[in-house]
């Protein structure tokens, strides 16, 4: 699969309620919501980032853009196009941590809490000795 640097994307901003909702008429699911403009640009950003690279990471086709001329609006709406640079959330999706719930015995954390172990240094250590993985 090709991956693409900067991607450029039509949103629609809908705007109701004292609010905005953002929607991508080219990428299903792909919806956020702000309270002013500028947030709504931000908060597009930030879910059309996300949105392909996610995507990307299932393996799945990244649709390709529509025109502005062929998006279809309402009176409450407005197209906006949206771009982003998607080494950035790749690179967030890389260096991202995940919080994970363990099971050990009272005795050994007892031990280990004396010894002042950092747990997570521990654990992602034993993770990296078993995949055969190591640091950089």
């Amino acid at each position: 699969m090709n991956k693409m640097d900067i991607a450029v994307y039509p949103a629609l901003f809908t705007e109701e309620d004292g609010g905005i909702t953002v929607t991508f008429p080219d990428l299903p699911g792909c919806i956020s919501c702000a309270d002013s403009g500028e947030e709504a640009v931000f908060m597009a950003k930030d879910a059309l980032g996300a949105w392909i690279v996610a995507n990307e990471d299932l393996g799945l086709q990244i649709p390709p853009p529509s025109k502005i001329s062929d998006v279809v609006i309402d009176k409450n709406q407005s197209v906006v196009l949206i771009d982003v640079w998607l080494p950035i959330f790749r690179e967030e999706q890389r260096s991202g941590s995940v919080k994970k719930n363990v099971t050990v015995p009272i005795w050994l954390n007892v031990l280990a809490e004396k010894a002042g172990l950092n747990f997570s240094q521990i654990l992602q250590a034993g993770l990296k000795s078993t995949l055969g993985i190591q640091d950089r």
